[in-house]
């Protein structure tokens, strides 16, 4: 099977997702070939539509949880939204793209491919089974309207899809799916002698996601205090895309014991293993690598809308505490999780409610929507080889 998997650069998330699949899809012995489709407009589009978000995200979440509240006030209305009609730009590059190549299915970790996709469908250009892969814990606006053969999403938000309008049959319950090593084995023993970490230690990982955002700073000075009372913890920031953060905390705890600062990460399972706490806003991707991970989780500071939705689903279902005043609840919530029958209880509620599997499965569904009862059909969308494949980096 040759599979073609969209995604978009706001935010790392998607791209996470997008390369969970690749992997699996991958050892099953498929080719499957990454894209950012604004990467096809050159001039780097795809760096400029990815920091229009992030900058947001990052310098004012409110503004990005206003212009969510106006999405899902639109999308009560009969007609296509603003998002529809400024990614159908890119739909002649993107056919042009599809004629040039021959693949056998597209995967899409996010609406905007979507929506171009759509658009190309109603002028009746032939393509291939499209699947959807959601990457929150809620139906993000607009996911209504991109045109899909399947919706991917996270079991226990099928209702929520389902009332939006997607057709019954069309919802499965898959999961969002991980890269293959927050899920492998590792003791804590074996993470922190891998990252260099000293055994007798214990460890806090605080992080804002990959474009690190929320409420880091303010953390920080909560945390400090902590430290001095607890020297045997040690606290490690991950600052990620977010350079003016990392300076900030190097300028003002860069030489404080106890504190261990990090611009971005290969390692980020490995982290997860080798910490006993981790503080971190609810990106959909960070928090399900958190549960595969099995790592006690707080949730800070959700950037408003689809990550308020997380927050909600994790703390409902007892996979997270969620602190929404840092100064006067955090660090009742950490001495809770120092608690072995609380870490317990949230340990379980996460392997009972996230499955790891679901990128492996993910492929499985992806073999059988190819080739459905043992056809050995194939769909050409034009000619050409793959050389030109623009990859995505993360």
């Amino acid at each position: 099977m040759e599979a073609l998997i969209l995604s978009c650069s706001t935010g790392g998330g998607h791209h996470m997702a997008a390369e969970a699949v690749q992997e699996a899809l991958i050892r099953r012995g498929h080719r499957a070939d990454m894209l950012d489709p604004y990467t096809l407009c050159g001039s780097h589009m795809d760096e400029k539509v990815g920091n229009c978000y992030i900058k947001c995200a990052q310098r004012a979440p409110w503004l990005f949880g206003f212009i969510y509240l106006l999405g899902n006030l639109y999308r009560r209305l009969p007609f296509k939204s603003p998002v529809y009609f400024v990614n159908r730009r890119m739909a002649d590059l993107m056919q042009q793209f599809l004629e040039a190549h021959s693949y056998d299915l597209i995967i899409t970790t996010h609406i905007f491919p979507g929506e171009i996709l759509t658009y190309l469908r109603e002028k009746d250009v032939a393509l291939p089974k499209i699947l959807y892969i959601a990457t929150d814990y809620t139906c993000i606006p607009f996911t209504e309207e991109i045109d899909c053969d399947y919706y991917l999403v996270p079991e226990g938000t099928e209702q929520e899809f389902r009332s939006r309008g997607i057709p019954s049959e069309r919802v499965i319950p898959m999961g969002i799916p991980v890269r293959q090593g927050f899920r492998e084995e590792m003791s804590r023993e074996k993470a922190v002698e891998s990252l260099g970490l000293d055994p007798d230690k214990h460890y806090i990982l605080l992080a804002g996601g990959s474009i690190g955002a929320g409420k880091i700073l303010q953390a920080m000075k909560i945390l400090r205090n902590y430290l001095e009372e607890h020297e045997d913890t040690v606290l490690i920031v991950i600052a990620g895309t977010n350079k003016k953060l990392y300076d900030r905390l190097k300028e003002g705890y860069g030489e404080m014991p106890g504190i261990m600062l990090l611009r971005r990460t290969e390692c980020m399972a490995e982290y997860l293993k080798a910490c006993d706490l981790y503080l971190s806003k609810p990106g959909g991707i960070s928090a399900t690598e958190a549960a595969v991970a099995n790592i006690p989780l707080i949730h800070i500071s959700p950037i408003p809308g689809c990550e308020t939705k997380n927050k909600r689903f994790f703390e409902k279902t007892g996979m997270s505490k969620y602190v929404p005043n840092l100064r006067k609840e955090l660090i009742p919530a950490m001495e809770l999780l120092r608690d072995e029958e609380a870490v317990g209880q949230m340990k379980e509620a996460q392997r009972k409610q996230i499955d790891p599997l679901s990128a492996e499965k993910i492929a499985v569904f992806a073999e059988k929507a190819v080739r459905p009862e043992g056809s050995s059909r194939r769909f050409h969308a034009g000619h050409g080889t793959k050389e030109n494949v623009c990859l995505i980096t993360d």
